[in-house]
């Protein structure tokens, strides 16, 4: 690649090289007095001075003293300047010799008459390539260095990024190449950073989705072989068969609820979920409150809701998957009444900010709490809390409320009360038409 560039980077340099030297030398043609400048069809000062001098001369020395005249001028002048008879013998000028010349009649101190002719430099096609070959020479020496200097500035860094992506082809995602590069001030070592930056997501994204199979299958093996032990207690004891069908259909439900929120965190992953519906968050924040009250009265956990908001016709709406916003509520106030002890409600409080119009969701639970170290990680598959002493599996709820919300360009965070319980914070601005 190294070669390549150099001989590109030279031709370059070269070309540019000619183009600049001849465009210099065709400017300076034009403009100067020099011969190849098209003869004008006026004589300019000095010709005119000239020829009134040499027909002056010839009026008073004649031919003798033209010539004393001629041998005192500048070489370049002499070889235009000429005295010829007025003779009708003497042959007469071209077309082309009259339109790059000029004369003056005049009778010589001898009774002859002459005519003196000055002779402008005939126009002619200006040279090609007309550079010095010290200039030529400076060129292509300069060129090989530059080129090799900065074909060697270049590859050096691009050949350790092809190298670091080699090995990120191998599966090799510990590689960065930032350090290698780091002397440098300019866009590549950017671009070094760029790459150390992917490869860490790159390392987090398979860490993740290593993790997530290994739970996944984890979660999927305990059902399963409930299923198989409720299929062999059934054949080996057929009056048992209603409560084997019995354990069948929960661990059965329990499977098709774990692929379901699967789906719903593969969904969630997708990246910005907002399109062009629009939905107001008020009223799916409703349906999932009446759908968490409405499976409360089977558990010890009620609901309170709490409203700082404006008028429906006041509130600007939200862009988005309404559906995928309600299923994230949801999974989080589950999740408060999971861990909510008998007897006490989960507060759920809704306001709207008129700065900035967003709409803040906070979900505040009289559980155990979260240890401060899990906080971070609440937000993960499958985590387990490792400060609890039953290590509570908060499972995919969580984190497809988290990516969920993310997806439409919110936050969601979570922290302990003072009081005792946890606290999940939803942030949704909205996005007026």
């Amino acid at each position: 690649m190294r070669r390549r560039l150099f001989w590109k980077i030279l031709f370059a340099f070269w070309l540019t090289f000619l183009a600049i030297t001849q465009s210099v030398w065709l400017m300076f043609a034009l403009s100067s007095d020099g011969p190849d400048r098209p003869a004008p069809s006026a004589p300019d000062p000095m010709t005119s001075v000239l020829l009134l001098s040499a027909a002056e001369i010839v009026r008073q020395a004649g031919a003798a003293g033209f010539e004393h005249y001629l041998m005192a001028l500048p070489e370049r002048q002499r070889a235009r300047l000429e005295l010829r008879s007025a003779a009708p013998a003497t042959p007469q000028p071209t077309d082309e010799e009259s339109a790059s010349s000029f004369s003056r009649a005049v009778t010589g101190a001898d009774g002859r008459d002459y005519e003196v002719r000055f002779r402008q430099p005939a126009g002619r096609r200006l040279p090609l390539f007309n550079t010095p070959p010290e200039l030529l020479a400076l060129g292509l020496l300069g060129g090989l260095l530059f080129s090799a200097a900065l074909a060697w500035y270049l590859t050096e860094p691009i050949n350790r990024l092809r190298v670091g992506f080699e090995h990120l082809a191998r599966g090799d995602f510990d590689t960065r190449i930032g350090s290698r590069i780091s002397r440098r001030r300019d866009e590549i070592a950017d671009l070094a950073r760029d790459f150390d930056v992917m490869a860490d997501r790159l390392e987090q994204l398979v860490k993740a989705r290593d993790r997530l199979l290994h739970d996944v299958s984890h979660e999927l093996r305990s059902p399963l072989a409930r299923l198989q032990l409720a299929i062999g207690l059934a054949r080996q004891a057929p009056s048992r068969i209603v409560v084997s069908l019995d354990r069948i259909e929960r661990e059965a439900s329990r499977l098709d609820m774990l692929v379901g929120e699967l789906l719903a965190l593969a969904r969630a992953e997708q990246g910005d979920l907002r399109g062009e519906a629009y939905f107001d968050v008020v009223e799916v924040v409703h349906t999932a409150v009446e759908d968490a009250r409405f499976a409360a009265k089977s558990a010890s956990a009620s609901i309170e809701l709490v409203e700082d908001i404006p008028p429906e016709d006041l509130r600007p709406p939200l862009r988005g998957d309404a559906e995928l916003i309600r299923r994230a509520i949801d999974n989080v106030l589950r999740n408060a009444q999971r861990f909510s002890p008998p007897g006490r409600s989960v507060q759920v409080m809704v306001r709207f900010i008129p700065e900035g119009e967003s709409y803040i969701l906070e979900v505040a639970d009289r559980g155990p709490g979260i240890a401060e170290l899990d906080l971070p990680t609440i937000f993960e598959p499958f985590v387990r809390g490792e400060g609890d002493s039953d290590r509570l599996g908060l499972g995919l709820g969580l984190a497809i409320a988290s990516r969920a919300i993310v997806a439409h360009g919110g936050t969601i965070e979570a922290c302990n009360r003072d009081e005792g319980g946890l606290v999940i914070r939803i942030r949704l601005a909205s996005d007026r038409l």
